[in-house]
């Protein structure tokens, strides 16, 4: 397996403030995307939409890629089919990002292993509105 879920890893990114980018992220409340980034924002972090529709979202200017975020990203967030996910991951790698996270059911091992590899943190098939409340996070 190559991504391990390290609960030191996923405590770290939910308890630092950081930069998320959130793929697949709009303004439609019915996606689970809508719902974990007011709770990101909520806990702290700063969200940034990345959407074909750079919709404003939750306050936040959004933006088309990834390669159009201005700054830093600590964390890539992926709401994609998992068949897209590697090219998010490839994305979030050029791009410098110190951690993805794919969402429940996103699943790629190879794109992991290669996110791992550059040097990123990776969590896989994980939820950070339901690990976060595990944490203390409300």
């Amino acid at each position: 397996m190559a991504h391990s879920n390290d609960p030191e890893v996923i405590r770290r990114l939910l308890t630092n403030p950081g930069r998320w980018a959130v793929v697949g992220l709009s303004s439609n409340r019915a996606r689970a995307a809508f719902g974990v980034s007011a709770y990101l924002g909520g806990i702290g972090m700063d969200i940034v939409p990345v959407h074909p529709s750079a919709e404003t979202v939750h306050g936040a200017a959004g933006v088309r890629s990834l390669a159009e975020v201005d700054g830093p990203v600590d964390v890539v967030d992926v709401f994609v089919n998992s068949s897209l996910a590697g090219e998010v991951v490839d994305q979030a790698i050029a791009i410098g990002a110190r951690a993805v996270w794919l969402q429940l059911d996103v699943v790629d091992e190879d794109a992991a292993a290669r996110a791992q590899a550059a040097g990123l943190d990776v969590v896989m098939n994980r939820c950070p509105a339901i690990e976060g409340p595990r944490l203390g996070l409300r």
